[in-house]
């Protein structure tokens, strides 16, 4: 077990090597810093200061490696477009997007494992059918019109059809902004709130809809190939009740190699989040990436990139370790190869 978590960490370090150095290119040969951060009416010499005090006379490799080390610190310098540390627009924006994708991955799960599973056990039903279809909507409808949709629905037209069904008319939601937030230490969190909790909902459903088709349409697929397999038959040659079979032994083993793609997924969620915030106005890092492509801002671009990675990453290491502890195989796959090698 040991050597397979070094494995991972090892390979968790390349891979975040190989981002920052994409970053370290966007941020000094995409446009000339210098031009972004001093006006027009600079002088040769103001300018060659500038160059001096940003380290770009130094060489590649020392720049690189400064860039590294800035990047552990958390400086990314300061934004062009707002002038303030880039690191503290980061920590601003985090929760809102972290809240978002936490809800979306809940919500995800919550209704995509429960209709994968009715629909493998249920097959040929006309409600199993009827999950499917919608399940091709979920995947097939591209995020920002499934916001535009929803926003029109719940939001515009609310207010017409909420009071011809007796609904109140504040029971609409908003189609914009996080509503009223309360701040717990260095963390804002608009949950604890009415306006709060109720702006989430649409985002969330939004950002969720396509993760849970895919988790609903994986569940199925797995669930229909692990009960057809010999020790499902020779547990119902047991005598054991469906419930036991179905959700004792077939469902245990279906949800290993979900674990891997869900872990995938959430990452992925915070990659989609830049068109549901955009939608939305959610002011979380997502939006504040699309305001810095607008501008040219290349240090809030970096710095983006760099911490989306970092969540990306370690999100899979723990499912590998997560994986790799519920399914003994891979650890005996991996010693195999060693001993092999040695």
């Amino acid at each position: 077990m040991l050597a397979f978590i070094v494995s991972r960490l090892l390979q968790s370090v390349a891979v975040m090597l190989a981002v920052s150095f994409l970053c370290f290119v966007l941020f000094n040969f995409v446009g000339d810093p210098v031009s972004n951060m001093v006006g027009q009416e600079a002088t040769a010499a103001d300018r060659e200061e500038m160059r001096t005090e940003l380290g770009l006379e130094d060489s590649v490799g020392m720049q690189f490696l400064r860039f590294l080390v800035n990047a552990a610190h958390g400086n990314f310098g300061k934004s062009y477009r707002l002038a303030r540390p880039v690191s503290d627009l980061i920590v601003e924006r985090m929760p809102a997007t972290l809240e978002l994708v936490a809800a979306a991955a809940l919500l995800a799960l919550a209704m995509g494992i429960p209709l994968g599973v009715l629909t493998a056990l249920r097959r040929n039903t006309i409600d199993s059918q009827a999950v499917m279809t919608f399940s091709l909507a979920g995947v097939a409808m591209p995020t920002f019109v499934i916001g535009i949709l929803l926003i029109y629905v719940f939001s515009v037209e609310c207010k017409t059809w909420a009071p011809a069904v007796g609904l109140p008319g504040d029971w609409c939601f908003p189609s914009f902004g996080r509503g009223e937030t309360e701040k717990i230490g260095g963390w804002t969190t608009g949950l604890l709130t009415a306006s709060g909790l109720k702006a989430i909902v649409l985002p969330a459903v939004t950002l969720s809809l396509f993760q849970m088709t895919l988790v609903l349409r994986l569940v199925r697929s797995q669930m229909l190939e692990v009960l057809r397999t010999d020790y499902i038959k020779f547990a119902r040659a047991r005598g054991l009740t469906n419930r036991a079979v179905h959700f004792r032994h077939a469902l245990k083993n279906t949800l290993l190699p979900v674990i891997t793609v869900i872990g995938i997924q959430v990452g992925g969620l915070i990659a989609f989040s830049i068109i549901t915030e955009t939608v939305f106005q959610w002011p979380g890092m997502g939006q504040l990436f699309i305001q810095s492509v607008q501008f040219a801002d290349i240090p809030v671009m970096a710095a983006y990139l760099v911490m989306v990675s970092l969540i990306f990453v370690t999100i899979n290491f723990f499912v590998d370790l997560l994986y790799a502890a519920i399914d003994p195989r891979l650890r005996l796959d991996r010693a195999q190869v060693g001993t092999a090698g040695g």
